[in-house]
C-alpha cells in the first residue's frame, strides 16, 4: 500500500517550503517555530520525501530544499522515525535516484547517506547492492545519480565498506568501479575513480588485490580531456605514491613526466593536485634518485607557480595600498593557540623551532586557504631540504630575472622563492647574501603593499644570518626598515614586518639591546594604529621582546613607555574576552624579563588571575553538577592565567610573598592540580615550583597535601604534565631538606619507573636525574 499526502496538508508544506525561501527575517524564525510543531508528527517526513521525488510539477530548488529539510530531520530524529516511514523514505530514494535533475538526484544521494551514516548501511541490506546494480543502467541519469550516491557512502563509510560487518562489500564493489573508469561519460569516469580513491590509503584488501590492474586504468586515463578526471587521476597517483610506491617505482620516470606536464596544467585544481605530488615524493627515501635528472624541468614550473594568479590579487585586495583605517571583520581572525609553560631546566633550553612550511606564516592565509603558489613554495622548501645547493645551479639563473624583473608579480615570486629556500639551501646561499639582503632590504619600502609584505617574510627567513654579521653591516638596517614597515599604512604589511620582527628578535636577544628606546617607541606607536587582527600580533612581538633582552628591559624609561598602553588594554579588555589570552601572555614575559621593575603594577595584575582561576573553577563546579543548565567553561583562561602567575613569581621573587599571604591562591592550586585536563596540570605544576622557589612559607603548610598529587602525576603518558611534576617536587626537595623524608616513598618508586624506561625522552629523564 502507497502512502498517498493529503491534499490541504501538502499545500501547507508547499508554502513553508516557499516561505523559507524568503530572505525576511521574522519569516525565517515563523518558519522554524512552524518546522518544530510539524516535527511531532511523523508522516511530516512522507510529505517532505514526497515532494522531493513525486513533485515535478514544482521548481528545483522548492524540492531540493525539501530533501534537505528531511537530510536535518533524519541526522536529529531517524531513531524514532516509525518504520512505515523510514520504509517509504528509503523505497522513494532507491526509485528516483535517476531523477532527470542533477541537484535532485544530488539531493537523493545526499539523502540516502545521511540514513547510511546513521548505522543504517547494516540496516538497509539492498541498498548497496541495489545501487550497484543500478550502474548497469542503460539510462545516465539512473547510472550517475546511482554513482554520486556511492561516492558519498565511500567517504563518508570508507571503513565500515571494508569490514566483516557487512560482509566485505568491497570485494564486488572495487572490481565494478574499475570497469566504469572506461565509461564514455567523463561524469561517470570522474565518480569511479573518486570512488576508489577512497580506499587507498587504508590500504583495502579489495584494492590491494586488484591494483595493478587500477594502476594500468589510471594510466589509461593520463591524457583524458575531462579535467576532473584529470583531477582525479593525479590525486590517485598522489596516493598511491604515498602506499604503495613499490608498485609505482617501475613506471616512475613516466609518472613524473606526466606529473610536470599537470602541473602546469591550463585548470587550476588539476594543477594543484599534480604538484601535491611533489610535496608527497620529497618525503620518499627514493626522491633523490628518481627526481635528481628531472629537476632542470621542475625547478621552472614550480617557480612559475609561485606567481600570483589574478584571481589571488582580487582576492586580497592586491591593489589597495592603504588600509589600516578599515575595521577587521571578526571571520578573518584565526583562533589562537596558547602554548602552555614547560619549565625547562637551564641547560635544556630549547630554542622554539621556527622552521615551519615554507608559506605558513605568511600570506594570503585567511582567503584562499591552499592555492597553487602556496603549494609549489612548499614543494620548492622540502625539495631544497632535499637537495640541499644541488638545487641552486637550476634556481640562481632564474633568480637573477626575477628579482629584479619591472612587473611587481614577478619580482615578488622572485622574493618568495628566496625565502622558500632559505632552510634548505643555507650554505649555498651565503656567498650571495652581502649582496641579495641589501636588495631585499630595499623592497621593504617598495611601492606595492604584497612585495613589501613578502620581503618582511623573506628577510625573516635569513634573521639567523644577519645577526651573524657585524650588526652595522646588515642588522641596523634591517630593524630600521622593518620598523617603518610595522607602522605600514597597509594591514598586511603590518602583519607581516610584526612577524617577521618577532623572528628577528629570537635570533638578535641582547644585540637588540641598543635600539631598545626606538624599538619601543615604534611598538608603542602600533598600538593605538592597529586594528583587532594585527593588535594580537603585536602583543606576541613584545612578549618575544621582553624574552630576548631579559633583565635589559628594566629601565625606568622603557617601563614608562611600554607599561601605560599594555595596562590601558588590560582595563579595557573584560574577563570573558578571549584578546585577554595574548596579552596575559604578553604580560607574563614582560613580568618575568622587569623582575622589580613590575612591582609597580603587580596587585591588580595578580588580582584579575586569581579572580579567573576562581570564576573558571566555579563554572566548571557549576557544569559538572547541572551540565544541562549551564556551559562548560572556557579553561585556557584558567591556564593562561596560572602562566601569568607563574611569570609574576619568576619575576618578583620575594616580592610575591605578600600577595600570595593575601590571596586564596593555594587552595585554587589545590583544585587546578587534580583537573582533568592535563594542560591545566601542567601550568599548575610550573607555578607551583615557581612559588616554591619565591615564597616557601605559603607552600609547606600545603606540602603532606600536594605530595600525593604530585606522586600521581609522574606519569610519562604527559610528557609535559610530568616534566613540570618533576620540575616541582626537586624545587621542594631543596627547600624541604631533612624534612622531605615522610614523603619520598610517594615519589621515587615513579621517578625510578621513569629512567629505567625505554625510550622516555631525554629532557624528562635529565629532570628526573636533577632530583
Amino acid at each position: 500500500m502507497d502512502w498517498q499526502p493529503d491534499e490541504q496538508g501538502l499545500q501547507q508544506v508547499l508554502q513553508l517550503l516557499k516561505d523559507s525561501q524568503s530572505p525576511n527575517t521574522a519569516t525565517q524564525r515563523i518558519v522554524q517555530d512552524k518546522l518544530k510543531q510539524l516535527n511531532q508528527f511523523p508522516d511530516f517526513n512522507n510529505y517532505l520525501i514526497f515532494v522531493l521525488t513525486r513533485l515535478k510539477s514544482e521548481d528545483e530548488p522548492t524540492r531540493s530544499l525539501s530533501g534537505l529539510i528531511l537530510k536535518n530531520n533524519v541526522k536529529a530524529h531517524y531513531q524514532s522515525f516509525p518504520p512505515p516511514v523510514a520504509d517509504f523514505i528509503k523505497q522513494e530514494c532507491l526509485n528516483n535516484i535517476g531523477d532527470a535533475s542533477s541537484l535532485i538526484r544530488a539531493t537523493i544521494g545526499i539523502l540516502i547517506t545521511t540514513i547510511a551514516s546513521k548505522g543504517e548501511l547494516q540496516m538497509w541490506p539492498e541498498l548497496l547492492p541495489q545501487l550497484c546494480n543500478l550502474l548497469n543502467s542503460e539510462d545516465y541519469n539512473t547510472c550517475e545519480g546511482a554513482f554520486g550516491a556511492l561516492q558519498k557512502i565511500c567517504e563518508d563509510s570508507s571503513e565500515l565498506l571494508d569490514s566483516d560487518a557487512l560482509n566485505r562489500p568491497l570485494n564486488i564493489m572495487i572490481p565494478k568501479f574499475l570497469q566504469f573508469f572506461k565509461h564514455c561519460s567523463p561524469k561517470i569516469r570522474s565518480h569511479a575513480i573518486a570512488c576508489v580513491n577512497q580506499f587507498i590509503m587504508d590500504r583495502a584488501q579489495a584494492l590491494m588485490d586488484n591494483i595493478d590492474t587500477f594502476i594500468e586504468h589510471l594510466f589509461a586515463l593520463a591524457v583524458d580531456d575531462d579535467p576532473e578526471v584529470r583531477k582525479n587521476v593525479c590525486r590517485a597517483l598522489v596516493m598511491l605514491l604515498e602506499v604503495r610506491i613499490d608498485r609505482l617505482i617501475p613506471h616512475m620516470h613516466s609518472i613524473i613526466q606526466y606529473m610536470l606536464q599537470r602541473t602546469q596544467d591550463h585548470d587550476e585544481n588539476v594543477a594543484l593536485e599534480a604538484c601535491e605530488f611533489w610535496l608527497t615524493l620529497a618525503e620518499q627515501p627514493i626522491c633523490k634518485d628518481v627526481l635528481a635528472s628531472h629537476l632542470v624541468q621542475l625547478i621552472p614550473i614550480l617557480v612559475n607557480g609561485m606567481k600570483y594568479s589574478e584571481i589571488d590579487i582580487i582576492l586580497l585586495k592586491g591593489d589597495v595600498e592603504e588600509d589600516e583605517a578599515v575595521p577587521d571583520s571578526e571571520q578573518d581572525i584565526k583562533p589562537r593557540f596558547h602554548k602552555s609553560r614547560t619549565v625547562t631546566l637551564p641547560h635544556e633550553a630549547e630554542r622554539p623551532d621556527g622552521s615551519e612550511d615554507a608559506e605558513d606564516d605568511d600570506d594570503d592565509d585567511a582567503l584562499s586557504d591552499w592555492n597553487l603558489r602556496k603549494c609549489s613554495a612548499a614543494a620548492l622548501d622540502v625539495l631544497a631540504n632535499v637537495f640541499r645547493e644541488e638545487l641552486l645551479p637550476h634556481l640562481l639563473p632564474l633568480l637573477k630575472g626575477l628579482l629584479f624583473h619591472p612587473e611587481w608579480v614577478v619580482k615578488e615570486s622572485g622574493i618568495l622563492v628566496l625565502g622558500a629556500i632559505a632552510e634548505g639551501c643555507m650554505q649555498g646561499m651565503v656567498p650571495y647574501l652581502p649582496e641579495l639582503i641589501p636588495h631585499l632590504i630595499q623592497c621593504l619600502s617598495d611601492k606595492k603593499a604584497l612585495v613589501r609584505s613578502i620581503a618582511c617574510w623573506t628577510l625573516s627567513r635569513y634573521a639567523h644570518w644577519v645577526v651573524s654579521q657585524p650588526p652595522d653591516m646588515h642588522l641596523k638596517p634591517l630593524m630600521t626598515e622593518l620598523l617603518k614597515r610595522i607602522l605600514d599604512g597597509n594591514k598586511r604589511v603590518q602583519e607581516a614586518a610584526c612577524s617577521a620582527f618577532a623572528t628577528l628578535e629570537e635570533e638578535a636577544c641582547t644585540e637588540l639591546v641598543p635600539y631598545l628606546s626606538y624599538i619601543l617607541d615604534t611598538l608603542v606607536f602600533a598600538f593605538g594604529k592597529y586594528q583587532h587582527k594585527n593588535l594580537l600580533i603585536l602583543y606576541d612581538a613584545i612578549g618575544t621582546l621582553a624574552d630576548s633582552v631579559g633583565h635589559h628591559l628594566n629601565q625606568p624609561e622603557y617601563i614608562q613607555k611600554l607599561m601605560p598602553p599594555l595596562i590601558q588594554k588590560w582595563n579595557e579588555l573584560k574577563d570573558e574576552d578571549k584578546d585577554l589570552f595574548p596579552l596575559l601572555e604578553c604580560l607574563s614575559s614582560v613580568a618575568t624579563a622587569l623582575q622589580s621593575g613590575f612591582l609597580p603594577y603587580c596587585e591588580p595584575v595578580y588580582q584579575r588571575c586569581v579572580t579567573l582561576v576562581q570564576k573558571t573553577l566555579a563554572q566548571a563546579m557549576m557544569y559538572t553538577q547541572h551540565p544541562e543548565q549551564y556551559e562548560a567553561p572556557d579553561k585556557d583562561f584558567m591556564i593562561v592565567a596560572l602562566d601569568l602567575l607563574s611569570g609574576l613569581a619568576e619575576g618578583l621573587g620575594g616580592h610575591v610573598e605578600q600577595l600570595v599571604a593575601r590571596s586564596n591562591i593555594m587552595t585554587l592550586l589545590f583544585q587546578c592540580m587534580q583537573d582533568s585536563m592535563p594542560e591545566v596540570r601542567q601550568s599548575s605544576f610550573a607555578l607551583l615550583g615557581d612559588l616554591t622557589k619565591a615564597c616557601f612559607i605559603h607552600v609547606k603548610p600545603c606540602i603532606a597535601e600536594f605530595m600525593p598529587i604530585l606522586g600521581t602525576n609522574l606519569n610519562p603518558e604527559f610528557i609535559s604534565v610530568c616534566n613540570n611534576a618533576t620540575w616541582a617536587i626537586g624545587e621542594i626537595c631543596m627547600q624541604m631538606g631533612a624534612e622531605m623524608q615522610p614523603y619520598v616513598q610517594m615519589v621515587l618508586n615513579n621517578l625510578v619507573e621513569i629512567i629505567n624506561r625505554p625510550n622516555t625522552p631525554k629532557t624528562l629523564v635529565e629532570g628526573v636525574r636533577e632530583e
